[in-house]
């Protein structure tokens, strides 16, 4: 027997439950169907274990530093690895559970566990199930990658969903990446007192960002102790009897490092190589991602991508944000696109890395006169008071309209303080306006207008 429903959302991360609420709170007939844990990757294995993990690991930091404050703590600190673990699996759950709660209990929404593939453009089944649906949204997330570098099938090692398991210190974890994810395991361990080296194959760490603000990360992670190494173009892995070892270069010495673990943090793919996306039509690039419109449709019209799978983010936010662009244009005759909001994103390392708008590459190659300014955090009094001095805060900002083309800020509240300027990007504010307001004492924020009068042409 064929199940009919108005619509089908396959996931249940970021985007897929808020969507399905809405479309059977509209009175459309909605099933919703996960084959894993309720909540996608950002409650299970993304944002909220790693973001707990690194709340742990600044109190371990903190307490280390206390004397710099005038603190005495009588005994060596130490970090008990089972319950930092206990307290992040404890998180992940009461979310997961809330998740599938939530869903459960909203009316007119059939809530089905399984895996769904395809059989058709307008079919999917589930186990023994088939459901047939008018539009069918797909909001199935992404996996750790795992690259195919020569020794990998060989050893034991850890992505960042296995490396949430781990219930004690590691002695040495080698962090094959220096992008997002490998910067944040990496000092997260190295502050819950583990030995850490990043390994990179490139010239420097996380190469989207611009140069200086790249430098001032590594600052910070060798500050800490964390050895990084560039220019690893001749990665292979083995074993050691340490655990781990992995080659770095094929001509430099040292030529390889040994560890006790190693993390493989070297991006993410979208899980749509079992989903029988071919049975519906839908096309997708060489990388997996299912390429969408400004609308978020596929090639097949009447089905849609959503979050990681469709490679216009890969962040909590934008799938969020992929959910309101659809439900918009769905059920309150908008007609909101994608492309109309600005790009923005946070690097959670401590002090974090607010990004918004463009950085200088891209500013220089869209024809623009821009203006840049910058200023260090040494030079921020909140950042002085609290004793985290590090990073640096910067804009850029169009010559003929004044209005900004995007901002980074590393240092103490950067997650939070890229909000003013998220804010004034999306509504047009000019940096002429931005220097006239008038913040409060002592906060980071009040150094933007200062930032906006030392504007002068990009270099």
């Amino acid at each position: 027997m064929i199940e009919r429903y108005d619509s089908i959302v396959i996931g249940t991360g970021q985007a897929g439950p808020a969507l399905a609420v809405r479309l059977a709170k509209a009175g459309r007939r909605t099933a919703i169907v996960e084959r894993g844990r309720f909540g996608g990757t950002c409650v299970n294995v993304g944002c909220t274990p790693t973001k707990t993990l690194v709340a742990s690991a600044r109190v371990a930091h903190m307490a280390r530093r206390a004397a710099d404050f005038g603190v005495v703590i009588e005994a060596a600190v130490a970090v008990d690895m089972a319950r930092v673990k206990a307290r992040k699996d404890a998180l992940v759950r009461e979310s997961s559970e809330g998740v599938e709660r939530w869903l459960r209990k909203t009316r007119g929404l059939d809530v089905v566990q399984g895996h769904a593939r395809f059989e058709s453009p307008h079919a999917i089944r589930v186990g023994d199930r088939v459901m047939e649906a008018d539009r069918f949204f797909i909001d199935v997330g992404a996996r750790a990658n795992v690259p195919p570098l020569e020794g990998v099938d060989d050893i034991p090692y850890l992505t960042s969903s296995t490396i949430l398991d781990l219930d004690r210190v590691p002695d040495h974890l080698i962090v094959v990446g220096g992008s997002y994810i490998g910067l944040e395991f990496a000092q997260m361990y190295r502050r819950f007192g583990a030995e850490v080296t990043v390994v990179e194959m490139g010239p420097r760490l996380i190469s989207r960002e611009d140069e200086d603000v790249s430098a001032a990360i590594r600052e910070i992670l060798e500050g800490e102790g964390i050895r990084v190494r560039l220019n690893a173009e001749c990665i292979a892995l083995s074993r050691s009897a340490e655990g781990v070892r992995v080659r770095l270069h094929c001509e430099e010495e040292p030529r390889a490092a040994t560890g006790s673990h190693v993390l493989l943090a070297v991006g993410r793919r979208p899980n749509t190589d079992d989903l029988g996306l071919d049975k519906a039509g839908v096309k997708m690039d060489p990388r997996g991602q299912i390429p969408v419109d400004e609308a978020l449709r596929t090639n097949v019209p009447h089905i849609f991508a959503l979050g990681d799978v469709n490679g216009r983010g890969g962040f909590t936010h934008t799938a969020w944000n992929d959910y309101e662009v659809v439900a918009a244009n769905l059920l309150d005759g908008e007609s909101r696109r994608v492309t109309d909001r600005i790009a923005a994103y946070a690097l959670y390392i401590d002090p974090p890395l607010g990004r918004a708008g463009m950085g200088e590459r891209e500013a220089r190659a869209s024809g623009r006169r821009v203006l840049a300014a910058s200023m260090p955090m040494s030079g921020v009094s909140r950042a002085r008071e609290r004793g985290e001095v590090e990073g640096l805060m910067k804009v850029l900002v169009d010559a003929d309209t004044r209005k900004l083309l995007g901002a980074a800020i590393l240092g103490i509240g950067g997650d939070e303080v890229i909000h003013v300027l998220i804010d004034a990007m999306n509504c047009g504010a000019t940096a002429d306006l931005l220097q006239r307001a008038m913040p409060i004492h002592p906060t980071v924020a009040e150094y933007l207008p200062t930032l906006m009068g030392e504007l002068q042409p990009l270099g």
